[in-house]
C-alpha cells in the first residue's frame, strides 16, 4: 500500500513539474527568472513569472504572460489611411494681350527732327518704368509722319524717330531683342484731308499734329479673368 502511494505521489509531482520543464526547454532564460536547474520560476501560474531586466514584451511566453503573448502573436491590423489624391491645379488660361501707347511726335521731337527732346526723354523714362512691371513678349515701336513733304522723306523721318525711341528704351535696360522699330511714313494719318487745308504755315502744321506720332505697342499674354 505504501509503495502504491509513493508511486501515485511521484506521478503527481512529475505531472506538476512538466509545464515548468517544457517552458524551460522552449524559452531558456529569455527574459524570465529561472531556478538552479534552468526552469522558469512561477511558470506554472499565469502572470506569476519573474521578469529580468532584459525582458521585453517580445519575449512573452504563454504560461507566464498569456495576454501579452497572444497580442504579440496576432498580427496587428494596419488600417492603411489612403492619402488624399493631390488636387491638380490647372495651369492658368492665358489670353493674348496688346496694349498701345501713342506719343505725340511734337512732345518727343522738334518739328522735322529725330533727336529726342529733354521732355521727350522724361516721357520715355516713365514708359520704361511701366514696361519693367509688365510681362510682355514683344514691343513694337512705330513712327508716323504727316503729309508735309515728300512721301519718301516722311518714310525715312518716321523710321529715324522709331529707331531713336527704341535706342533710348534699350538704354533703360529694356531687352533689345524684344523691341522692333519701323516707320510707316504718312500712310496712316489720323486727320482727314478735309480737316487741314491751306498753304504750308503754322496753322497747317498745328492741324496736322495728330499725324506726327510714335506708337509703342506691347504684345504678350495674361491670365484670363475668372468667370
Amino acid at each position: 500500500m505504501q509503495t502504491t502511494s509513493k508511486l501515485i505521489f511521484s506521478a503527481l509531482a512529475m505531472a506538476a513539474l512538466m509545464p515548468v520543464a517544457a517552458v524551460a526547454q522552449s524559452y531558456p532564460n529569455q527574459g524570465y527568472l529561472v531556478d538552479s536547474v534552468g526552469r522558469v520560476v512561477g511558470s506554472a501560474t499565469p502572470n506569476q513569472c519573474w521578469h529580468t531586466s532584459e525582458w521585453t514584451p517580445a519575449m512573452a511566453v504563454e504560461p507566464c504572460d498569456p495576454v501579452i503573448k497572444r497580442m504579440s502573436a496576432a498580427p496587428a491590423e494596419q488600417v492603411a489611411q489612403a492619402a488624399p489624391a493631390p488636387v491638380a491645379v490647372p495651369p492658368p488660361v492665358m489670353m493674348p494681350m496688346s496694349q498701345r501707347t501713342s506719343f505725340s511726335a511734337d512732345a518727343l521731337f522738334a518739328f522735322d527732327k529725330a533727336a529726342l527732346k529733354p521732355e521727350g526723354k522724361t516721357m520715355l523714362d516713365d514708359l520704361a518704368v511701366q514696361l519693367k512691371g509688365v510681362n510682355y513678349d514683344t514691343i513694337e515701336v512705330t513712327g508716323h509722319a504727316d503729309r508735309i513733304g515728300s512721301a519718301a522723306y516722311n518714310q525715312k523721318l518716321s523710321e529715324r524717330r522709331a529707331n531713336e525711341v527704341k535706342s533710348y528704351l534699350v538704354e533703360k535696360n529694356i531687352p533689345a531683342n524684344r523691341i522692333s522699330a519701323s516707320g510707316l511714313g504718312e500712310t496712316q494719318p489720323v486727320t482727314q484731308l478735309a480737316d487741314c487745308k491751306g498753304p504750308l504755315n503754322a496753322k497747317l502744321i498745328a492741324c496736322l499734329q495728330p499725324d506726327r506720332r510714335v506708337d509703342v505697342e506691347m504684345k504678350g499674354t495674361k491670365p484670363a479673368a475668372a468667370q
